[in-house]
């Protein structure tokens, strides 16, 4: 079982599940609410004053757009499939935990509000009441994050612009700290797509090190192009490496005489 946290907005107790399109689902917001009978979002989807707020949706739309597009789905759409329901724009959202609760609606506003802007107290939130697991992976992936876009961006600052040139000096990061590149670390833990997804703790950590350590390098040594970076990041990544396998055979020893005290 996948230990990846589902960080969708919670909201008294429920998660109130996003698709990939950004609807909301409203059968997550009635459950929120306590599940009165007679408004659920299939009858509420049905009314008069609904399909006002679908059409103005719409208007609004292709006014922005420039070409009309009538279609109901783009706002709102009928999933009829487990873990299904109706699937709504962020704005017909709260308007139907308006038509449920005034209360709820407030609440479902603030959420999505932060919810729409990356709001990382609210991620914390939700990782609050998340399982350890999830906690872990939520964390690596933090990690993974923080050294990376510091680093490309530094890279981009000193003349690094073409996508090859940035695997180079990617790759001179992961060869300075684990003598691999990219691909042959991706066959090595059998990665088909994000390699850091399949790092542990231990690796992100220092691979977020090693990534700090080669910007320091190549802006403090005023490093221009893609071949002076390249060679700053291993140099710098390489002295990370000894380092740590220092640190490794000093504790090898320690537990060799350990043993022979006993």
């Amino acid at each position: 079982m996948s230990t990846e946290p589902q960080n969708f907005p919670v909201i008294r107790g429920h998660a109130i599940h996003v698709d990939e399109r950004g609807f909301v689902c409203l059968n997550d917001i009635w459950r929120a609410a306590g599940f009165s009978v007679r408004q659920k979002p299939a009858e509420w989807k049905d009314l008069p004053s609904t399909g006002r707020l679908i059409i103005a949706m719409l208007e609004r739309n292709a006014g922005k757009s420039g070409v009309k597009n009538y279609n109901p789905a783009s706002v709102v759409v009928t999933r009829k499939v487990k873990g299904g329901g109706v699937f709504a724009a962020v704005h017909l959202a709260i308007k139907y935990a308006e038509y449920l609760n005034s209360k709820l609606a407030l609440e479902v506003a603030d959420v999505f509000l932060r919810y729409k802007v990356a709001d990382p107290t609210l991620a914390d939130e939700i990782l609050d009441r998340a399982s350890p697991d999830a906690n872990e992976w939520a964390g690596k992936r933090a990690l993974a994050r923080a050294g990376r876009r510091p680093f490309t961006d530094t890279l981009q600052r000193h003349g690094v612009g073409l996508r090859i040139e940035y695997a180079r000096c990617t790759d001179a990061v992961y060869i300075g700290l684990f003598r691999k590149t990219a691909r042959e670390l991706k066959k090595v833990k059998y990665a088909s797509a994000n390699l850091r997804d399949a790092m542990d703790g231990v690796e992100l950590t220092f691979l977020a090190a090693g990534e700090a350590l080669a910007r320091e390098r190549i802006e403090q040594t005023n490093c221009q192009g893609a071949v002076a970076c390249e060679a700053a990041a291993l140099r710098s990544t390489s002295f990370l490496r000894a380092a740590l396998e220092a640190e490794r055979q000093d504790r090898k020893g320690v537990q060799q005489a350990l043993v022979l005290v006993r």
